[in-house]
């Protein structure tokens, strides 16, 4: 099990909180905390402090993870690079092509997971996907310390993800609005989903983004507040604008079209830091 270490410095501009709110603050895991406490771990000013003292701008915060494990699976490199669009020392973003995978099932080593254990020299760790073929931002963790920072950030909706699609338009289409919508499995149909009310809640926002009239689309700009499998597609078609190419939502959709999504934005909070907001974007176009 690996030791992992931050230093960070509490905002000059921020009132003082006790050792417990900064923890907190940084969503570290209860039983992280527990470990940092005992084995007094946490330091300000290269100093025990004990969790109801209090933090003062300026001081100098040092936290050692000495009990960080991980039951995920390793992924095995494919020999091929992503396209980085971020790195830092602990987070990766890759801008994922359509038709790939996101992670391996056993055996497969072609996914984007696969080609960023190349490109790491070393295993990835998951922290959301994309279907398969939808392209753009992906966000993997280099090491298991964040995984739980992060899926905190994604629950909390500090971690947010912004799309682009090219639908066609069957129906009214009002510049904005929010498709919430109960999603579930088609019994009709193990690979797809539906709106069912004995699904799970789903809730999409949506702008238009641009019409394309003569050609009777439009290209919108979403982002999500829950993380449904194939959400956005089910979503946009159950309102009569599937994306263009999906082959599962889209009756008028051509064999071998691309899919019009594309994952063109991510923005999260970096973990160990306080308010450093991060927003990563693809210059990719929808399709």
């Amino acid at each position: 099990m690996k030791n992992y270490y931050y230093e960070l410095t509490y905002p000059l501009t921020w009132q003082p909180i006790t050792v417990k709110q900064v923890l907190q603050r940084l969503l570290i895991p209860r039983k992280w905390c527990h470990y940092l406490r005992i084995e007094r771990n946490v330091q300000v000013n290269h100093a025990y402090r004990s969790f109801n003292q209090l933090v003062q701008p300026g001081d100098q915060i040092s936290l050692l993870l000495t009990h960080v494990d991980s039951h995920q699976q390793a992924y095995p490199a494919s020999g091929r690079l992503p396209k980085v669009l971020y790195e830092d020392q602990d987070i990766l973003v890759i801008d994922k092509p359509a038709r790939q995978k996101t992670h391996p099932n056993l055996f497969e080593t072609n996914t984007a997971l696969n080609d960023c254990a190349t490109y790491l020299q070393h295993p990835p760790f998951i922290v959301h996907r994309l279907d398969m073929l939808t392209q753009g931002c992906l966000l993997v963790a280099k090491n298991p310390a964040v995984v739980p920072i992060l899926v905190r950030e994604l629950a909390r909706k500090e971690l947010q993800r912004f799309y682009l699609a090219e639908v066609d338009v069957n129906q009214p289409l009002p510049d904005q609005g929010v498709i919430n919508l109960p999603i579930g499995q088609d019994p009709t149909d193990q690979r797809k989903r539906m709106v069912r009310q004995d699904g799970l809640s789903a809730t999409t926002n949506f702008k238009v983004k641009t019409r394309l009239t003569e050609q009777h689309r439009a290209i919108l700009k979403l982002n999500l507040e829950t993380g449904r499998t194939h959400q956005i597609r089910v979503h946009l078609a159950s309102q009569g604008w599937p994306i263009i190419g999906d082959p599962l939502y889209n009756k008028q959709a051509k064999t071998g079209e691309q899919l019009g999504l594309t994952a063109y934005a991510l923005i999260f909070r970096q973990p160990f830091a306080f308010r450093h907001q991060l927003v990563v974007r693809t210059k990719k176009n929808p399709r």
